[in-house]
């Protein structure tokens, strides 16, 4: 999602001091980074590579509610260059200006050749705030067309090295007991079932990585030698210190009748989405230059008939030049 060069956002009318980082934007160089992007910096220009996703879809066979999606996938990230100073018009505190850049994904199944997946959004950065008391904080702006917006919001850093993957599984759970979990037949590739993609569909997926998707990130960073991780990790449920901000909006359909009983409640109701992204330097082993990798995985709990089912959509993506 590209803007065009002489568009970029500015406070109108501009307060004395205020064109200090217009005029930073306007001064860089074409494909340098941006110093007011701050953790935000290495993400402008085109990312593409492969990832895995899985996800529970509600199915309405009697006797069965369920479907388990399993898809190799390819994407293509872009993202803007900075869209320059986003101001936010403060009662409570004076004004702060907010730094961002818009992006678009595109995820394909890279066996079936169907899109999967398109979403439009942005990636800001906020500074500290003494009304409401929040550090600074980076925050994901996002709308899906199966009908679901989000607002995500949440902490970066930099550290040098790898970064650390936890594992992690899709094992559903009784909606607001995360620790009351009801396992299902359908992840067990070994066990034939009609309720999960057939065979064509299954093409280098393995029993690995269906029972830890994190897996998929894991093996891809063995023996490369990074040397710096940036983490961005941003949730529509945040967590102290991040108190207040974001959540998820979805279509009546998606929501269904709101009563209880036989058939009733929500279609499919994506209730929260957290993702953690990993922006990765990676030292040349022949001396060479850097290059940067970029690794998310992503955590989306849909709620339908009782539980809260894990949708999890992972990707390890290289940055193109030019």
């Amino acid at each position: 999602m590209k803007l065009e060069p002489q568009f970029l956002l500015r406070p109108l009318p501009e307060k004395p001091g205020g064109a200090v980082a217009h005029a930073i934007h306007a001064a860089l160089p074409p494909g340098a980074p941006d110093p007011t992007l701050g953790f935000l910096k290495e993400l402008p220009g085109t990312w593409t590579g492969k990832g895995f996703n899985v996800i529970w879809r509600p199915n309405n066979t009697p006797g069965q509610d369920r479907f388990l999606e399993l898809n190799l996938t390819t994407e293509v990230l872009e993202f803007s260059e900075s869209i320059g100073d986003i101001p936010n018009r403060g009662f409570l505190q004076p004004d702060i200006i907010m730094h961002g850049i818009t992006y678009m994904q595109k995820i394909a199944d890279a066996n079936l050749k169907g899109g999967l997946h398109v979403e439009p959004g942005i990636w800001a950065t906020v500074p500290a705030t003494t009304n409401p008391t929040e550090p600074a904080t980076v925050v994901r702006m996002a709308t899906i067309p199966h009908g679901t917006s989000i607002l995500a919001q949440g902490l970066a850093r930099e550290d040098a090295g790898a970064p650390v993957i936890s594992d992690n599984d899709i094992v559903p759970f009784i909606i607001g007991n995360p620790g009351n979990r009801i396992p299902f037949p359908e992840p067990d590739l070994a066990t034939p079932t009609q309720f999960r993609t057939p065979p064509e569909g299954l093409v280098g997926i393995t029993q690995k990585m269906v029972t830890n998707p994190n897996s998929f990130l894991q093996d891809a960073i063995v023996g490369q030698n990074i040397t710096k991780t940036t983490t961005l990790h941003v949730s529509t449920d945040p967590t102290p210190p991040v108190s207040i901000g974001g959540g998820s909006a979805n279509t009546a359909f998606l929501e269904g009748t709101p009563v209880t009983g036989p058939k009733t409640g929500p279609n499919a109701i994506a209730i929260t989405a957290s993702s953690t992204f990993w922006i990765e330097t990676i030292a040349d082993p022949a001396g060479g230059p850097d290059t940067l990798q970029l690794q998310y995985t992503q955590l989306v709990l849909l709620n339908f008939n009782g539980l809260s089912w894990p949708h999890v959509s992972v990707a390890t993506l290289q940055k193109q030049k030019g």
